[in-house]
């Protein structure tokens, strides 16, 4: 299991664990807030998260995405049979692509896979409360044409799935990509934020606004 330390708020009552699942080590984060519970970004082969929840005696009430590719969703059936009912909020553009294997182009790595509908549809500017956490929905498009990012401003965290990675950003070269797009997202939603805030990214290690903003070659 690649399993990261907790990161734990020292402003609000939070705990962000990360786990990288599946072959494309994608990260999925578990947020604990108060009674809440909710997961970012389910990936593949999920055995590791399920084993993590049950350890900690964790029920997750809702799981959000970033994205909708299928290496960020395919954990939700899992984790729906495991623990039952769970709410998936889901970016507007990409809700589609739950219920299409080749809109979340997990058909073109011969594992096709669909999870069902959306419960909710989230669009950049809402406001999604977790516990005593309050995550705002940015606007991160460009690796898909709904990608969101997750930012607690209490916190001092971002989760930005695969619009930004330390040294990099996301791929825009499938369907639905847009480097112009996603660069200014970048530039004008994450880069704007305070530069000692965490980048909790879909694959890779942490970082920084500050970090990206000096370093990436990107940017």
């Amino acid at each position: 299991m690649n399993f990261l330390s907790p990161y734990r708020s020292s402003f609000i009552p939070l705990t962000i664990n990360t786990l990288a699942l599946g072959p494309l080590e994608t990260n999925c984060y578990v947020l604990r807030s108060g009674e809440a519970c909710w997961v970012v970004d389910p990936g593949l082969w999920p055995v590791e998260l399920l084993d993590f929840l049950e350890r900690e005696k964790l029920r997750p009430q809702k799981i959000l995405l970033t994205h909708g590719h299928g290496d960020h969703i395919a954990g939700i059936g899992d984790l729906r049979e495991r623990f039952g009912k769970i709410v998936v909020a889901c970016p507007a553009p990409d809700a589609d692509m739950l219920t299409d294997a080749a809109l979340n182009l997990s058909g073109n790595f011969g594992m096709p896979l669909t999870v069902g509908p959306a419960d909710e549809l989230i669009r950049p500017g809402d406001l999604l409360t977790c516990g005593q956490s309050v995550w705002q929905v940015l606007d991160t498009s460009g690796h898909t044409s709904g990608g969101v990012s997750f930012y607690c401003e209490k916190s001092g965290a971002v989760i930005v799935g695969d619009a930004l990675f330390a040294g990099s950003i996301g791929r825009c070269d499938l369907p639905g990509g847009d480097m112009a797009r996603l660069i200014a997202n970048i530039d004008r939603n994450l880069l704007t934020l305070p530069p000692e805030t965490r980048v909790l990214p879909g694959h890779g290690e942490e970082t920084t606004i500050a970090r990206e903003k000096e370093s990436n070659p990107y940017l």
